[in-house]
């Protein structure tokens, strides 16, 4: 399973760059992130080439994070692609807490980053109906 970063930005200007530049400077390479807002804090997710890297540089610098398991899944780049792994995992009956999208580096193919609850049968769901799932965020690279 390939990990994310979870970050509690402050909802005040230049937060979230400060995170990205705390990321720079520590080499971390982020290949798909999502950010949604609240009142008083954004959640920053991403999944990046060093996620416990990430976290350490992140925590010594005063951000709340974590790291959690996702899935990330080839996405057929044409109509109906995400349809399609929406089918599968609702006729599962598997809810979904979020998902985002990434790409491959070189061949430019969309990736979806999925978190369930139920992670390990979301991700055996999808495998056992011929989905290609990345075992890790290097293969985002290829």
């Amino acid at each position: 399973m390939i990990k994310q970063n979870i970050v509690f930005v402050e909802n005040r200007a230049g937060s979230l760059r400060k995170v990205t530049e705390i990321l720079a400077e520590k080499n971390v390479d982020i290949y798909g992130f999502a950010c949604f807002d609240a009142p008083e804090f954004a959640l920053f997710r991403m999944v990046s080439n060093g996620a416990e890297k990430a976290a350490e540089a992140l925590t010594e610098n005063g951000f709340i994070n974590r790291v959690t398991d996702v899935i990330a899944v080839d996405l057929k780049d044409e109509v109906g692609g995400l349809d399609e792994i929406l089918s599968v995992v609702g006729e599962s009956n598997i809810s979904l807490d979020y998902i985002y999208t990434s790409y491959h580096r070189d061949s430019q193919t969309p990736v979806v980053i999925i978190h369930s609850e139920e992670i390990f049968l979301t991700e055996s769901v999808l495998k056992n109906k011929g989905f290609k799932v990345l075992n890790s965020v290097d293969e985002l690279q290829s």
